[in-house]
């Protein structure tokens, strides 16, 4: 069973209601793939996807935060928080530490099969693929697919 990460992208795309038709979209591939496509893999996210949710008030927060209730949490040890500042260091990631850096190198570090996200600028980026393997490589570390849920459901 391959394990999937998921990325705060996720829960909030699954109760998302904003109005505009790519949103509308994306709610409908997350819930599609979320309700019936789960349970084939084993889930895991991190108290930095927690912590990215409970940040600030927003609509539907305590659904998306419950949506990851009894999933497992990864740790965030010393060597991830290296790992992602390698990936600011060298331009793989915005420098924000808490981010999507963050979340690359617990995915990476825990060799999770997938990382599952919405964020297409700086994640599920093909043009970014090769600058994360050249840089994991140097690590040692694992690359992960990174992918979105329309991807999981066969679709570009």
């Amino acid at each position: 069973m391959h394990s999937i990460y998921i990325e705060t992208t996720i829960p909030s795309s699954y109760y998302d209601n904003r109005p505009e038709p790519e949103m509308v979209a994306r709610q409908h591939w997350t819930r599609q793939w979320w309700d019936g496509l789960r349970s084939n893999y084993r889930l895991c996210a991190s108290v930095a996807v927690l912590d990215e949710l409970w940040k600030k008030p927003h609509p539907n927060q305590a659904e998306k935060i419950l949506l990851l209730d009894g999933i497992l949490l990864l740790e965030v040890t010393r060597e991830v928080i290296e790992v992602a500042e390698v990936y600011i260091r060298n331009y793989v990631m915005p420098a924000d530490p808490v981010g999507d850096a963050l979340h690359l190198a617990i995915a990476d570090y825990h060799k999770i099969d997938i990382l599952l996200t919405w964020n297409c600028n700086n994640l599920a980026n093909e043009n970014k693929m090769e600058h994360i393997r050249r840089t994991n490589a140097m690590m040692g570390l694992f690359t992960p697919a990174i992918v979105t849920p329309l991807n999981l459901l066969g679709g570009e």
